[in-house]
């Protein structure tokens, strides 16, 4: 069962994917992307969109604009193209959200209680030991599974495509390659998680005690989870370039290698 925690996030993601899609049509108005280059745009969660361009793509974020700002992207993409355009890409990225999400809030969940038990429920190390040991179990589940998206998106590949790669790719590395980008994913999501969770809790219960409530309201809650996953995503943003610099220039290597049939 998701916890009120897990329909924040997802409710997050709902909500700043407008956000998402006029930052990269803004940017791919003023530096289009070369033939061959990729790019990946990470909301400090999970990676949001991931495109290669090959010279004959005519998806969403090339689409002319001619925007001003961001106010003038927004006013023209629901003109033009109408409202539902302003959330392009949610989709892989709700999917990738589920397992995740599922696996990371129930194991923060279960892991707080039993924090508590052992160390009090006043201990300031109670999130960021437990932000810390879930997210690194949620990212070594779901590692391969994002792997394996990222290489979906970077280029057109049929299923059976993909799956002669992968198989090459396991018989020449063996199981473990499928965690590759493990290191530098780790060194971003722990760090993240336990900033993340150790100033959500820290600012809820301040603003609890100065609108003087006892349980934290939707506002609350809202308001603590955006402060919080700033100041993480800022400081931990480094180590999603490398992250992100690690997987493709493996799955780069690996696709030239591929021999499909």
């Amino acid at each position: 069962m998701y916890s009120s925690k897990s329909h924040v996030i997802l409710f997050w993601f709902v909500l700043v994917t407008p956000l998402d899609v006029v930052k990269i049509r803004l940017q791919a108005q003023s530096n289009s992307f070369a033939n061959g280059k990729c790019f990946v745009y990470s909301n400090g969660l999970m990676d949001h969109v991931y495109v290669c361009e090959d010279g004959k793509s005519k998806a969403w974020y090339k689409k002319p604009g001619h925007f001003r700002g961001m106010l003038d992207a927004f006013v023209k993409i629901i003109k033009l193209e109408g409202i539902k355009s302003l959330w392009s890409g949610l989709p892989p990225t709700l999917i990738m959200a589920v397992p995740s999400t599922v696996i990371y809030f129930t194991s923060y969940d279960q892991l707080s209680e039993v924090l508590i038990s052992k160390l009090g429920k006043d201990s300031d190390y109670i999130p960021v030991l437990a932000g810390s040991i879930s997210r690194l179990g949620s990212l070594t589940v779901v590692s391969p599974l994002e792997l394996i998206r990222t290489k979906m998106q970077s280029r057109q590949l049929s299923y059976k495509q993909l799956r002669i790669c992968i198989n090459n790719t396991l018989a020449k590395d063996g199981w473990l390659s499928l965690w590759r980008g493990w290191g530098p994913t780790a060194l971003r999501d722990v760090p993240f998680s336990a900033m993340y969770w150790y100033h959500y809790e820290c600012i809820k219960k301040r603003l609890c005690k100065t609108f003087d409530v006892h349980e934290p309201t939707f506002l609350i809650s809202f308001t603590s989870g955006a402060a919080a996953g700033s100041i993480a995503a800022t400081v931990t943003l480094p180590f999603d370039v490398v992250k992100t610099h690690k997987q493709t220039e493996i799955w780069e290597y690996e696709t030239l290698n591929c021999k499909f049939f």
